[in-house]
């Protein structure tokens, strides 16, 4: 279960940056085709609101694929500080 967890941290990592690429694309292609300040506007917040998303799973994808979850906690008593 371990190995799997790490190899889905890899497809965490590889998701985060693929949609993320896929939002600047589309956000540029938009720009270009109407640019209005008010589309400039709204896909510059749209890039801008999901690049902390972006990063906290590029940030999750590596925790896993370093091992961070092999042990999960089944009870509160075993959780350390």
């Amino acid at each position: 279960m371990n190995t799997i967890k790490k190899y889905l941290g890899l497809v965490w990592i590889a998701l985060a940056v693929y949609s993320y690429s896929i939002l600047l694309k589309t956000a540029i292609e938009r720009m270009k085709l109407v640019p209005t300040t008010d589309t400039i506007i709204q896909w510059s917040i749209f890039a801008i609101i999901f690049l902390p998303i972006a990063i906290g799973f590029v940030m999750f994808g590596w925790m896993a694929f370093k091992g961070a979850y092999d042990h999960l906690p089944a009870s509160s008593n075993e959780v350390e500080d």
